[in-house]
């Protein structure tokens, strides 16, 4: 049994997550695709693949992956470059994808791999630009990977904030409860040890003890950290985006391909705002009506409000 593979279950904000990728990914391609003098070839890279496939809680089916849905892009990418680090997971990704010349499996720890082996296939010079999906199970990821990926002026990192992991294992009231080797997980994604002050402060306790800050609190600090340490646009963003979910996006391309990308995403927010309120009148024995009509408007505007901040313009153009 322990050799076998074991899927991913995996619940309904995380298949909403799934959603929102594959429409980030459909937009990115399409409108690289039709860049011209110079072109700009473009490369997928997801760092933590997986199978492929996950379990559905909602019915048990399985659903694709982030790797399935890219490969399924029209216009296609160029390249194709899939990594995870568990044996069992690498086989199952070869087996349902096949024999593909324009895509690259690779087992092991994406930070040394994306660092050595895919980000110098994306060079400035070469006129290639890079999409990389970063959806780490934890404290995985690296920052000197986030920081590389800034400084080449060449990607978009699309960034899961592992906020059930940090908040778990690192941000306890305490702080001088947290195990070293959680802080040293901690140093290593952030960079350095500036996420003690993003994340406590000592002004408003009766006695001076840390105060824990808020998720939107440790996630604004980390997206000026996208900004002024690690290069990328100054309208990067890590933020709620609304959906449960803590996402970090940083982007180097230009303000047009920006505007469209997020545009899908209200489009995908809405969409699944109207399924799940829909869903909550069904389960509630309502027909829906003006009430659904009203509860959906609302989800509208809410979304709007949440993802404004990111179609502010400016950006680095091209080449």
């Amino acid at each position: 049994m322990g050799d076998q593979l074991q899927f991913d279950e995996i619940g309904y904000w995380s298949e909403i997550k799934l959603d929102i990728v594959k429409e980030y990914v459909r937009a990115y391609s399409t409108i690289l695709a039709a860049q011209r003098n110079p072109s700009l070839p473009h490369i997928y890279i997801d760092a933590f693949a997986g199978a492929g496939i996950h379990v559905t809680k909602t019915t048990g089916d399985f659903v694709p992956g982030s790797p399935l849905n890219a490969l399924k892009v029209i216009p296609p990418f160029q390249e194709y470059h899939l990594i995870d680090i568990k044996p069992k997971k690498v086989e199952n990704l070869r087996k349902l994808i096949g024999d593909r010349k324009d895509v690259f499996i690779h087992e092991g720890n994406c930070n040394e791999i994306l660092l050595e082996k895919v980000f110098p296939r994306v060079k400035f010079e070469s006129y290639k630009r890079g999409l990389c999906i970063l959806d780490p199970y934890g404290l995985h990821l690296k920052w000197a990977v986030i920081a590389a990926a800034g400084q080449m002026k060449t990607f978009d990192i699309f960034l899961n904030f592992p906020v059930y992991d940090i908040n778990l294992n690192v941000l306890w009231r305490n702080p001088d409860n947290v195990e070293t080797a959680q802080k040293e997980r901690m140093n290593a994604f952030w960079g350095d040890e500036s996420w003690r002050q993003a994340a406590y402060r000592t002004d408003t306790g009766l006695f001076g003890e840390p105060e824990k800050q808020s998720n939107d609190v440790v996630a604004a600090a980390f997206r000026q950290r996208l900004k002024k340490v690690a290069g990328f646009d100054p309208h990067s963003a890590a933020r709620r985006t609304g959906f449960g979910l803590q996402h970090a996006a940083g982007w180097q391309t230009q303000p047009g391909l920006r505007l469209e990308v997020l545009a899908t995403l209200v489009k995908s927010a809405v969409q699944h705002q109207y399924l799940r309120a829909a869903r909550d009148r069904q389960s509630n024995g309502s027909a829906g009506g003006p009430a659904l009509q009203s509860h959906i408007l609302a989800a509208v505007a809410e979304q709007r409000q949440q993802l404004d901040p990111w179609l502010v313009g400016g950006g680095t153009v091209g080449r």
